[in-house]
């Protein structure tokens, strides 16, 4: 097959995500120097709601729709996504061609004050756009009062920096990118905050009968990110993961075998159901399955029902 001659990236208007596209802008021209590479911005409806929760609009949905429809009509050839924002049931004709190589998947402690959460005195505000990390959060620190944080990253940093906030947390990945790794006083412990599926790694997505597009895009793809992310992903599916419900899981690998921890919490944090399972990488997706099996058979399904009712 021969190279590309002309390729169109959809992005996101936000500065990270134009960071986003703009890096594998970077790989792709490093592979077809020849190939002219351009970057299609939309704002998505996810960008335009900032007055309420994701769990209460939409969810992650929000962010993919603009892009998958220039997708769709060919004003795209490929999107670039966090994958944590990518919904877990994507829908035909679109699919998930390649996951690069993860970045630090933490969460991260900012705060002008204070040091780090055990720092906070009871009362104290956090500001945070998810219900994993706000569940996690009120598990862990049930004197401390968590509300939310919408809006891109400069946005809910101005946020603290006017007192809405005594702290807030937000991902570790997406400071770095943007160059303000300095406002992280302290990166959360995969223990203390375990990350949602997929965090920390970009996905490529593109419409599922273009052939050409999956041969150009595949020397981008990480297999041992691949091998993660699939099994965190798998977690999510089969418990319907959305904006929803306060559900996390992170893999690593080590010598071609899998290790998998995965959560599901009640959004006050007092009930969490934890557990966890390791495989082959290339079982990446049954690993997954199974652990999420063993979440619903010691009470996750529970959890899941009543979020259902109140939802």
């Amino acid at each position: 097959m021969s190279d590309p001659k002309r390729l169109i990236i959809a992005t996101r208007a936000s500065r990270l995500a134009l960071w986003q596209a703009e890096h594998v802008r970077g790989r792709l021209r490093a592979l077809y120097p020849g190939c002219a590479i351009e970057l299609l911005s939309l704002t998505t409806r996810g960008d335009q709601i900032l007055d309420r929760t994701l769990s209460k609009v939409g969810g992650k949905g929000l962010f993919v729709k603009e892009l998958e429809s220039a997708l769709l009509d060919g004003r795209a050839d490929l999107a670039v996504h966090s994958l944590k924002d990518v919904p877990i049931d994507l829908q035909p004709p679109f699919e998930l061609c390649a996951m690069l190589e993860r970045a630090d998947p933490r969460d991260a402690f900012i705060s002008n004050r204070y040091g780090s959460l055990a720092e906070l005195p009871a009362g104290a505000v956090v500001g945070t756009s998810s219900l994993r990390r706000e569940s996690q959060l009120r598990m862990r620190y049930p004197e401390l009062v968590v509300r939310p944080l919408r809006g891109n990253l400069d946005t809910r940093l101005s946020k603290l920096d006017n007192g809405d906030y005594d702290a807030i947390v937000l991902a570790v990945v997406g400071l770095e990118r943007l160059g303000l790794a300095h406002r992280i006083r302290a990166p959360l412990d995969i223990d203390e905050s375990l990350p949602a599926a997929g965090q920390g790694a970009l996905g490529i997505e593109i419409r599922g009968d273009r052939d050409d597009m999956r041969a150009w895009i595949a020397p981008l793809a990480c297999a041992r990110t691949t091998a993660c992310v699939t099994a965190e992903r798998a977690v999510s599916l089969v418990l319907g993961g959305s904006c929803q419900v306060p559900l996390a899981a992170h893999a690593t690998t080590a010598g071609g075998v899998l290790h998998l921890h995965a959560l599901v919490a009640s959004i006050d944090g007092r009930r969490v159901v934890r557990a966890e399972g390791q495989g082959p990488e290339e079982d990446a997706a049954d690993v997954g399955a199974a652990v999420a099996r063993e979440l619903l058979d010691k009470g996750a399904d529970s959890i899941l029902a009543e979020l259902a009712a109140s939802n």
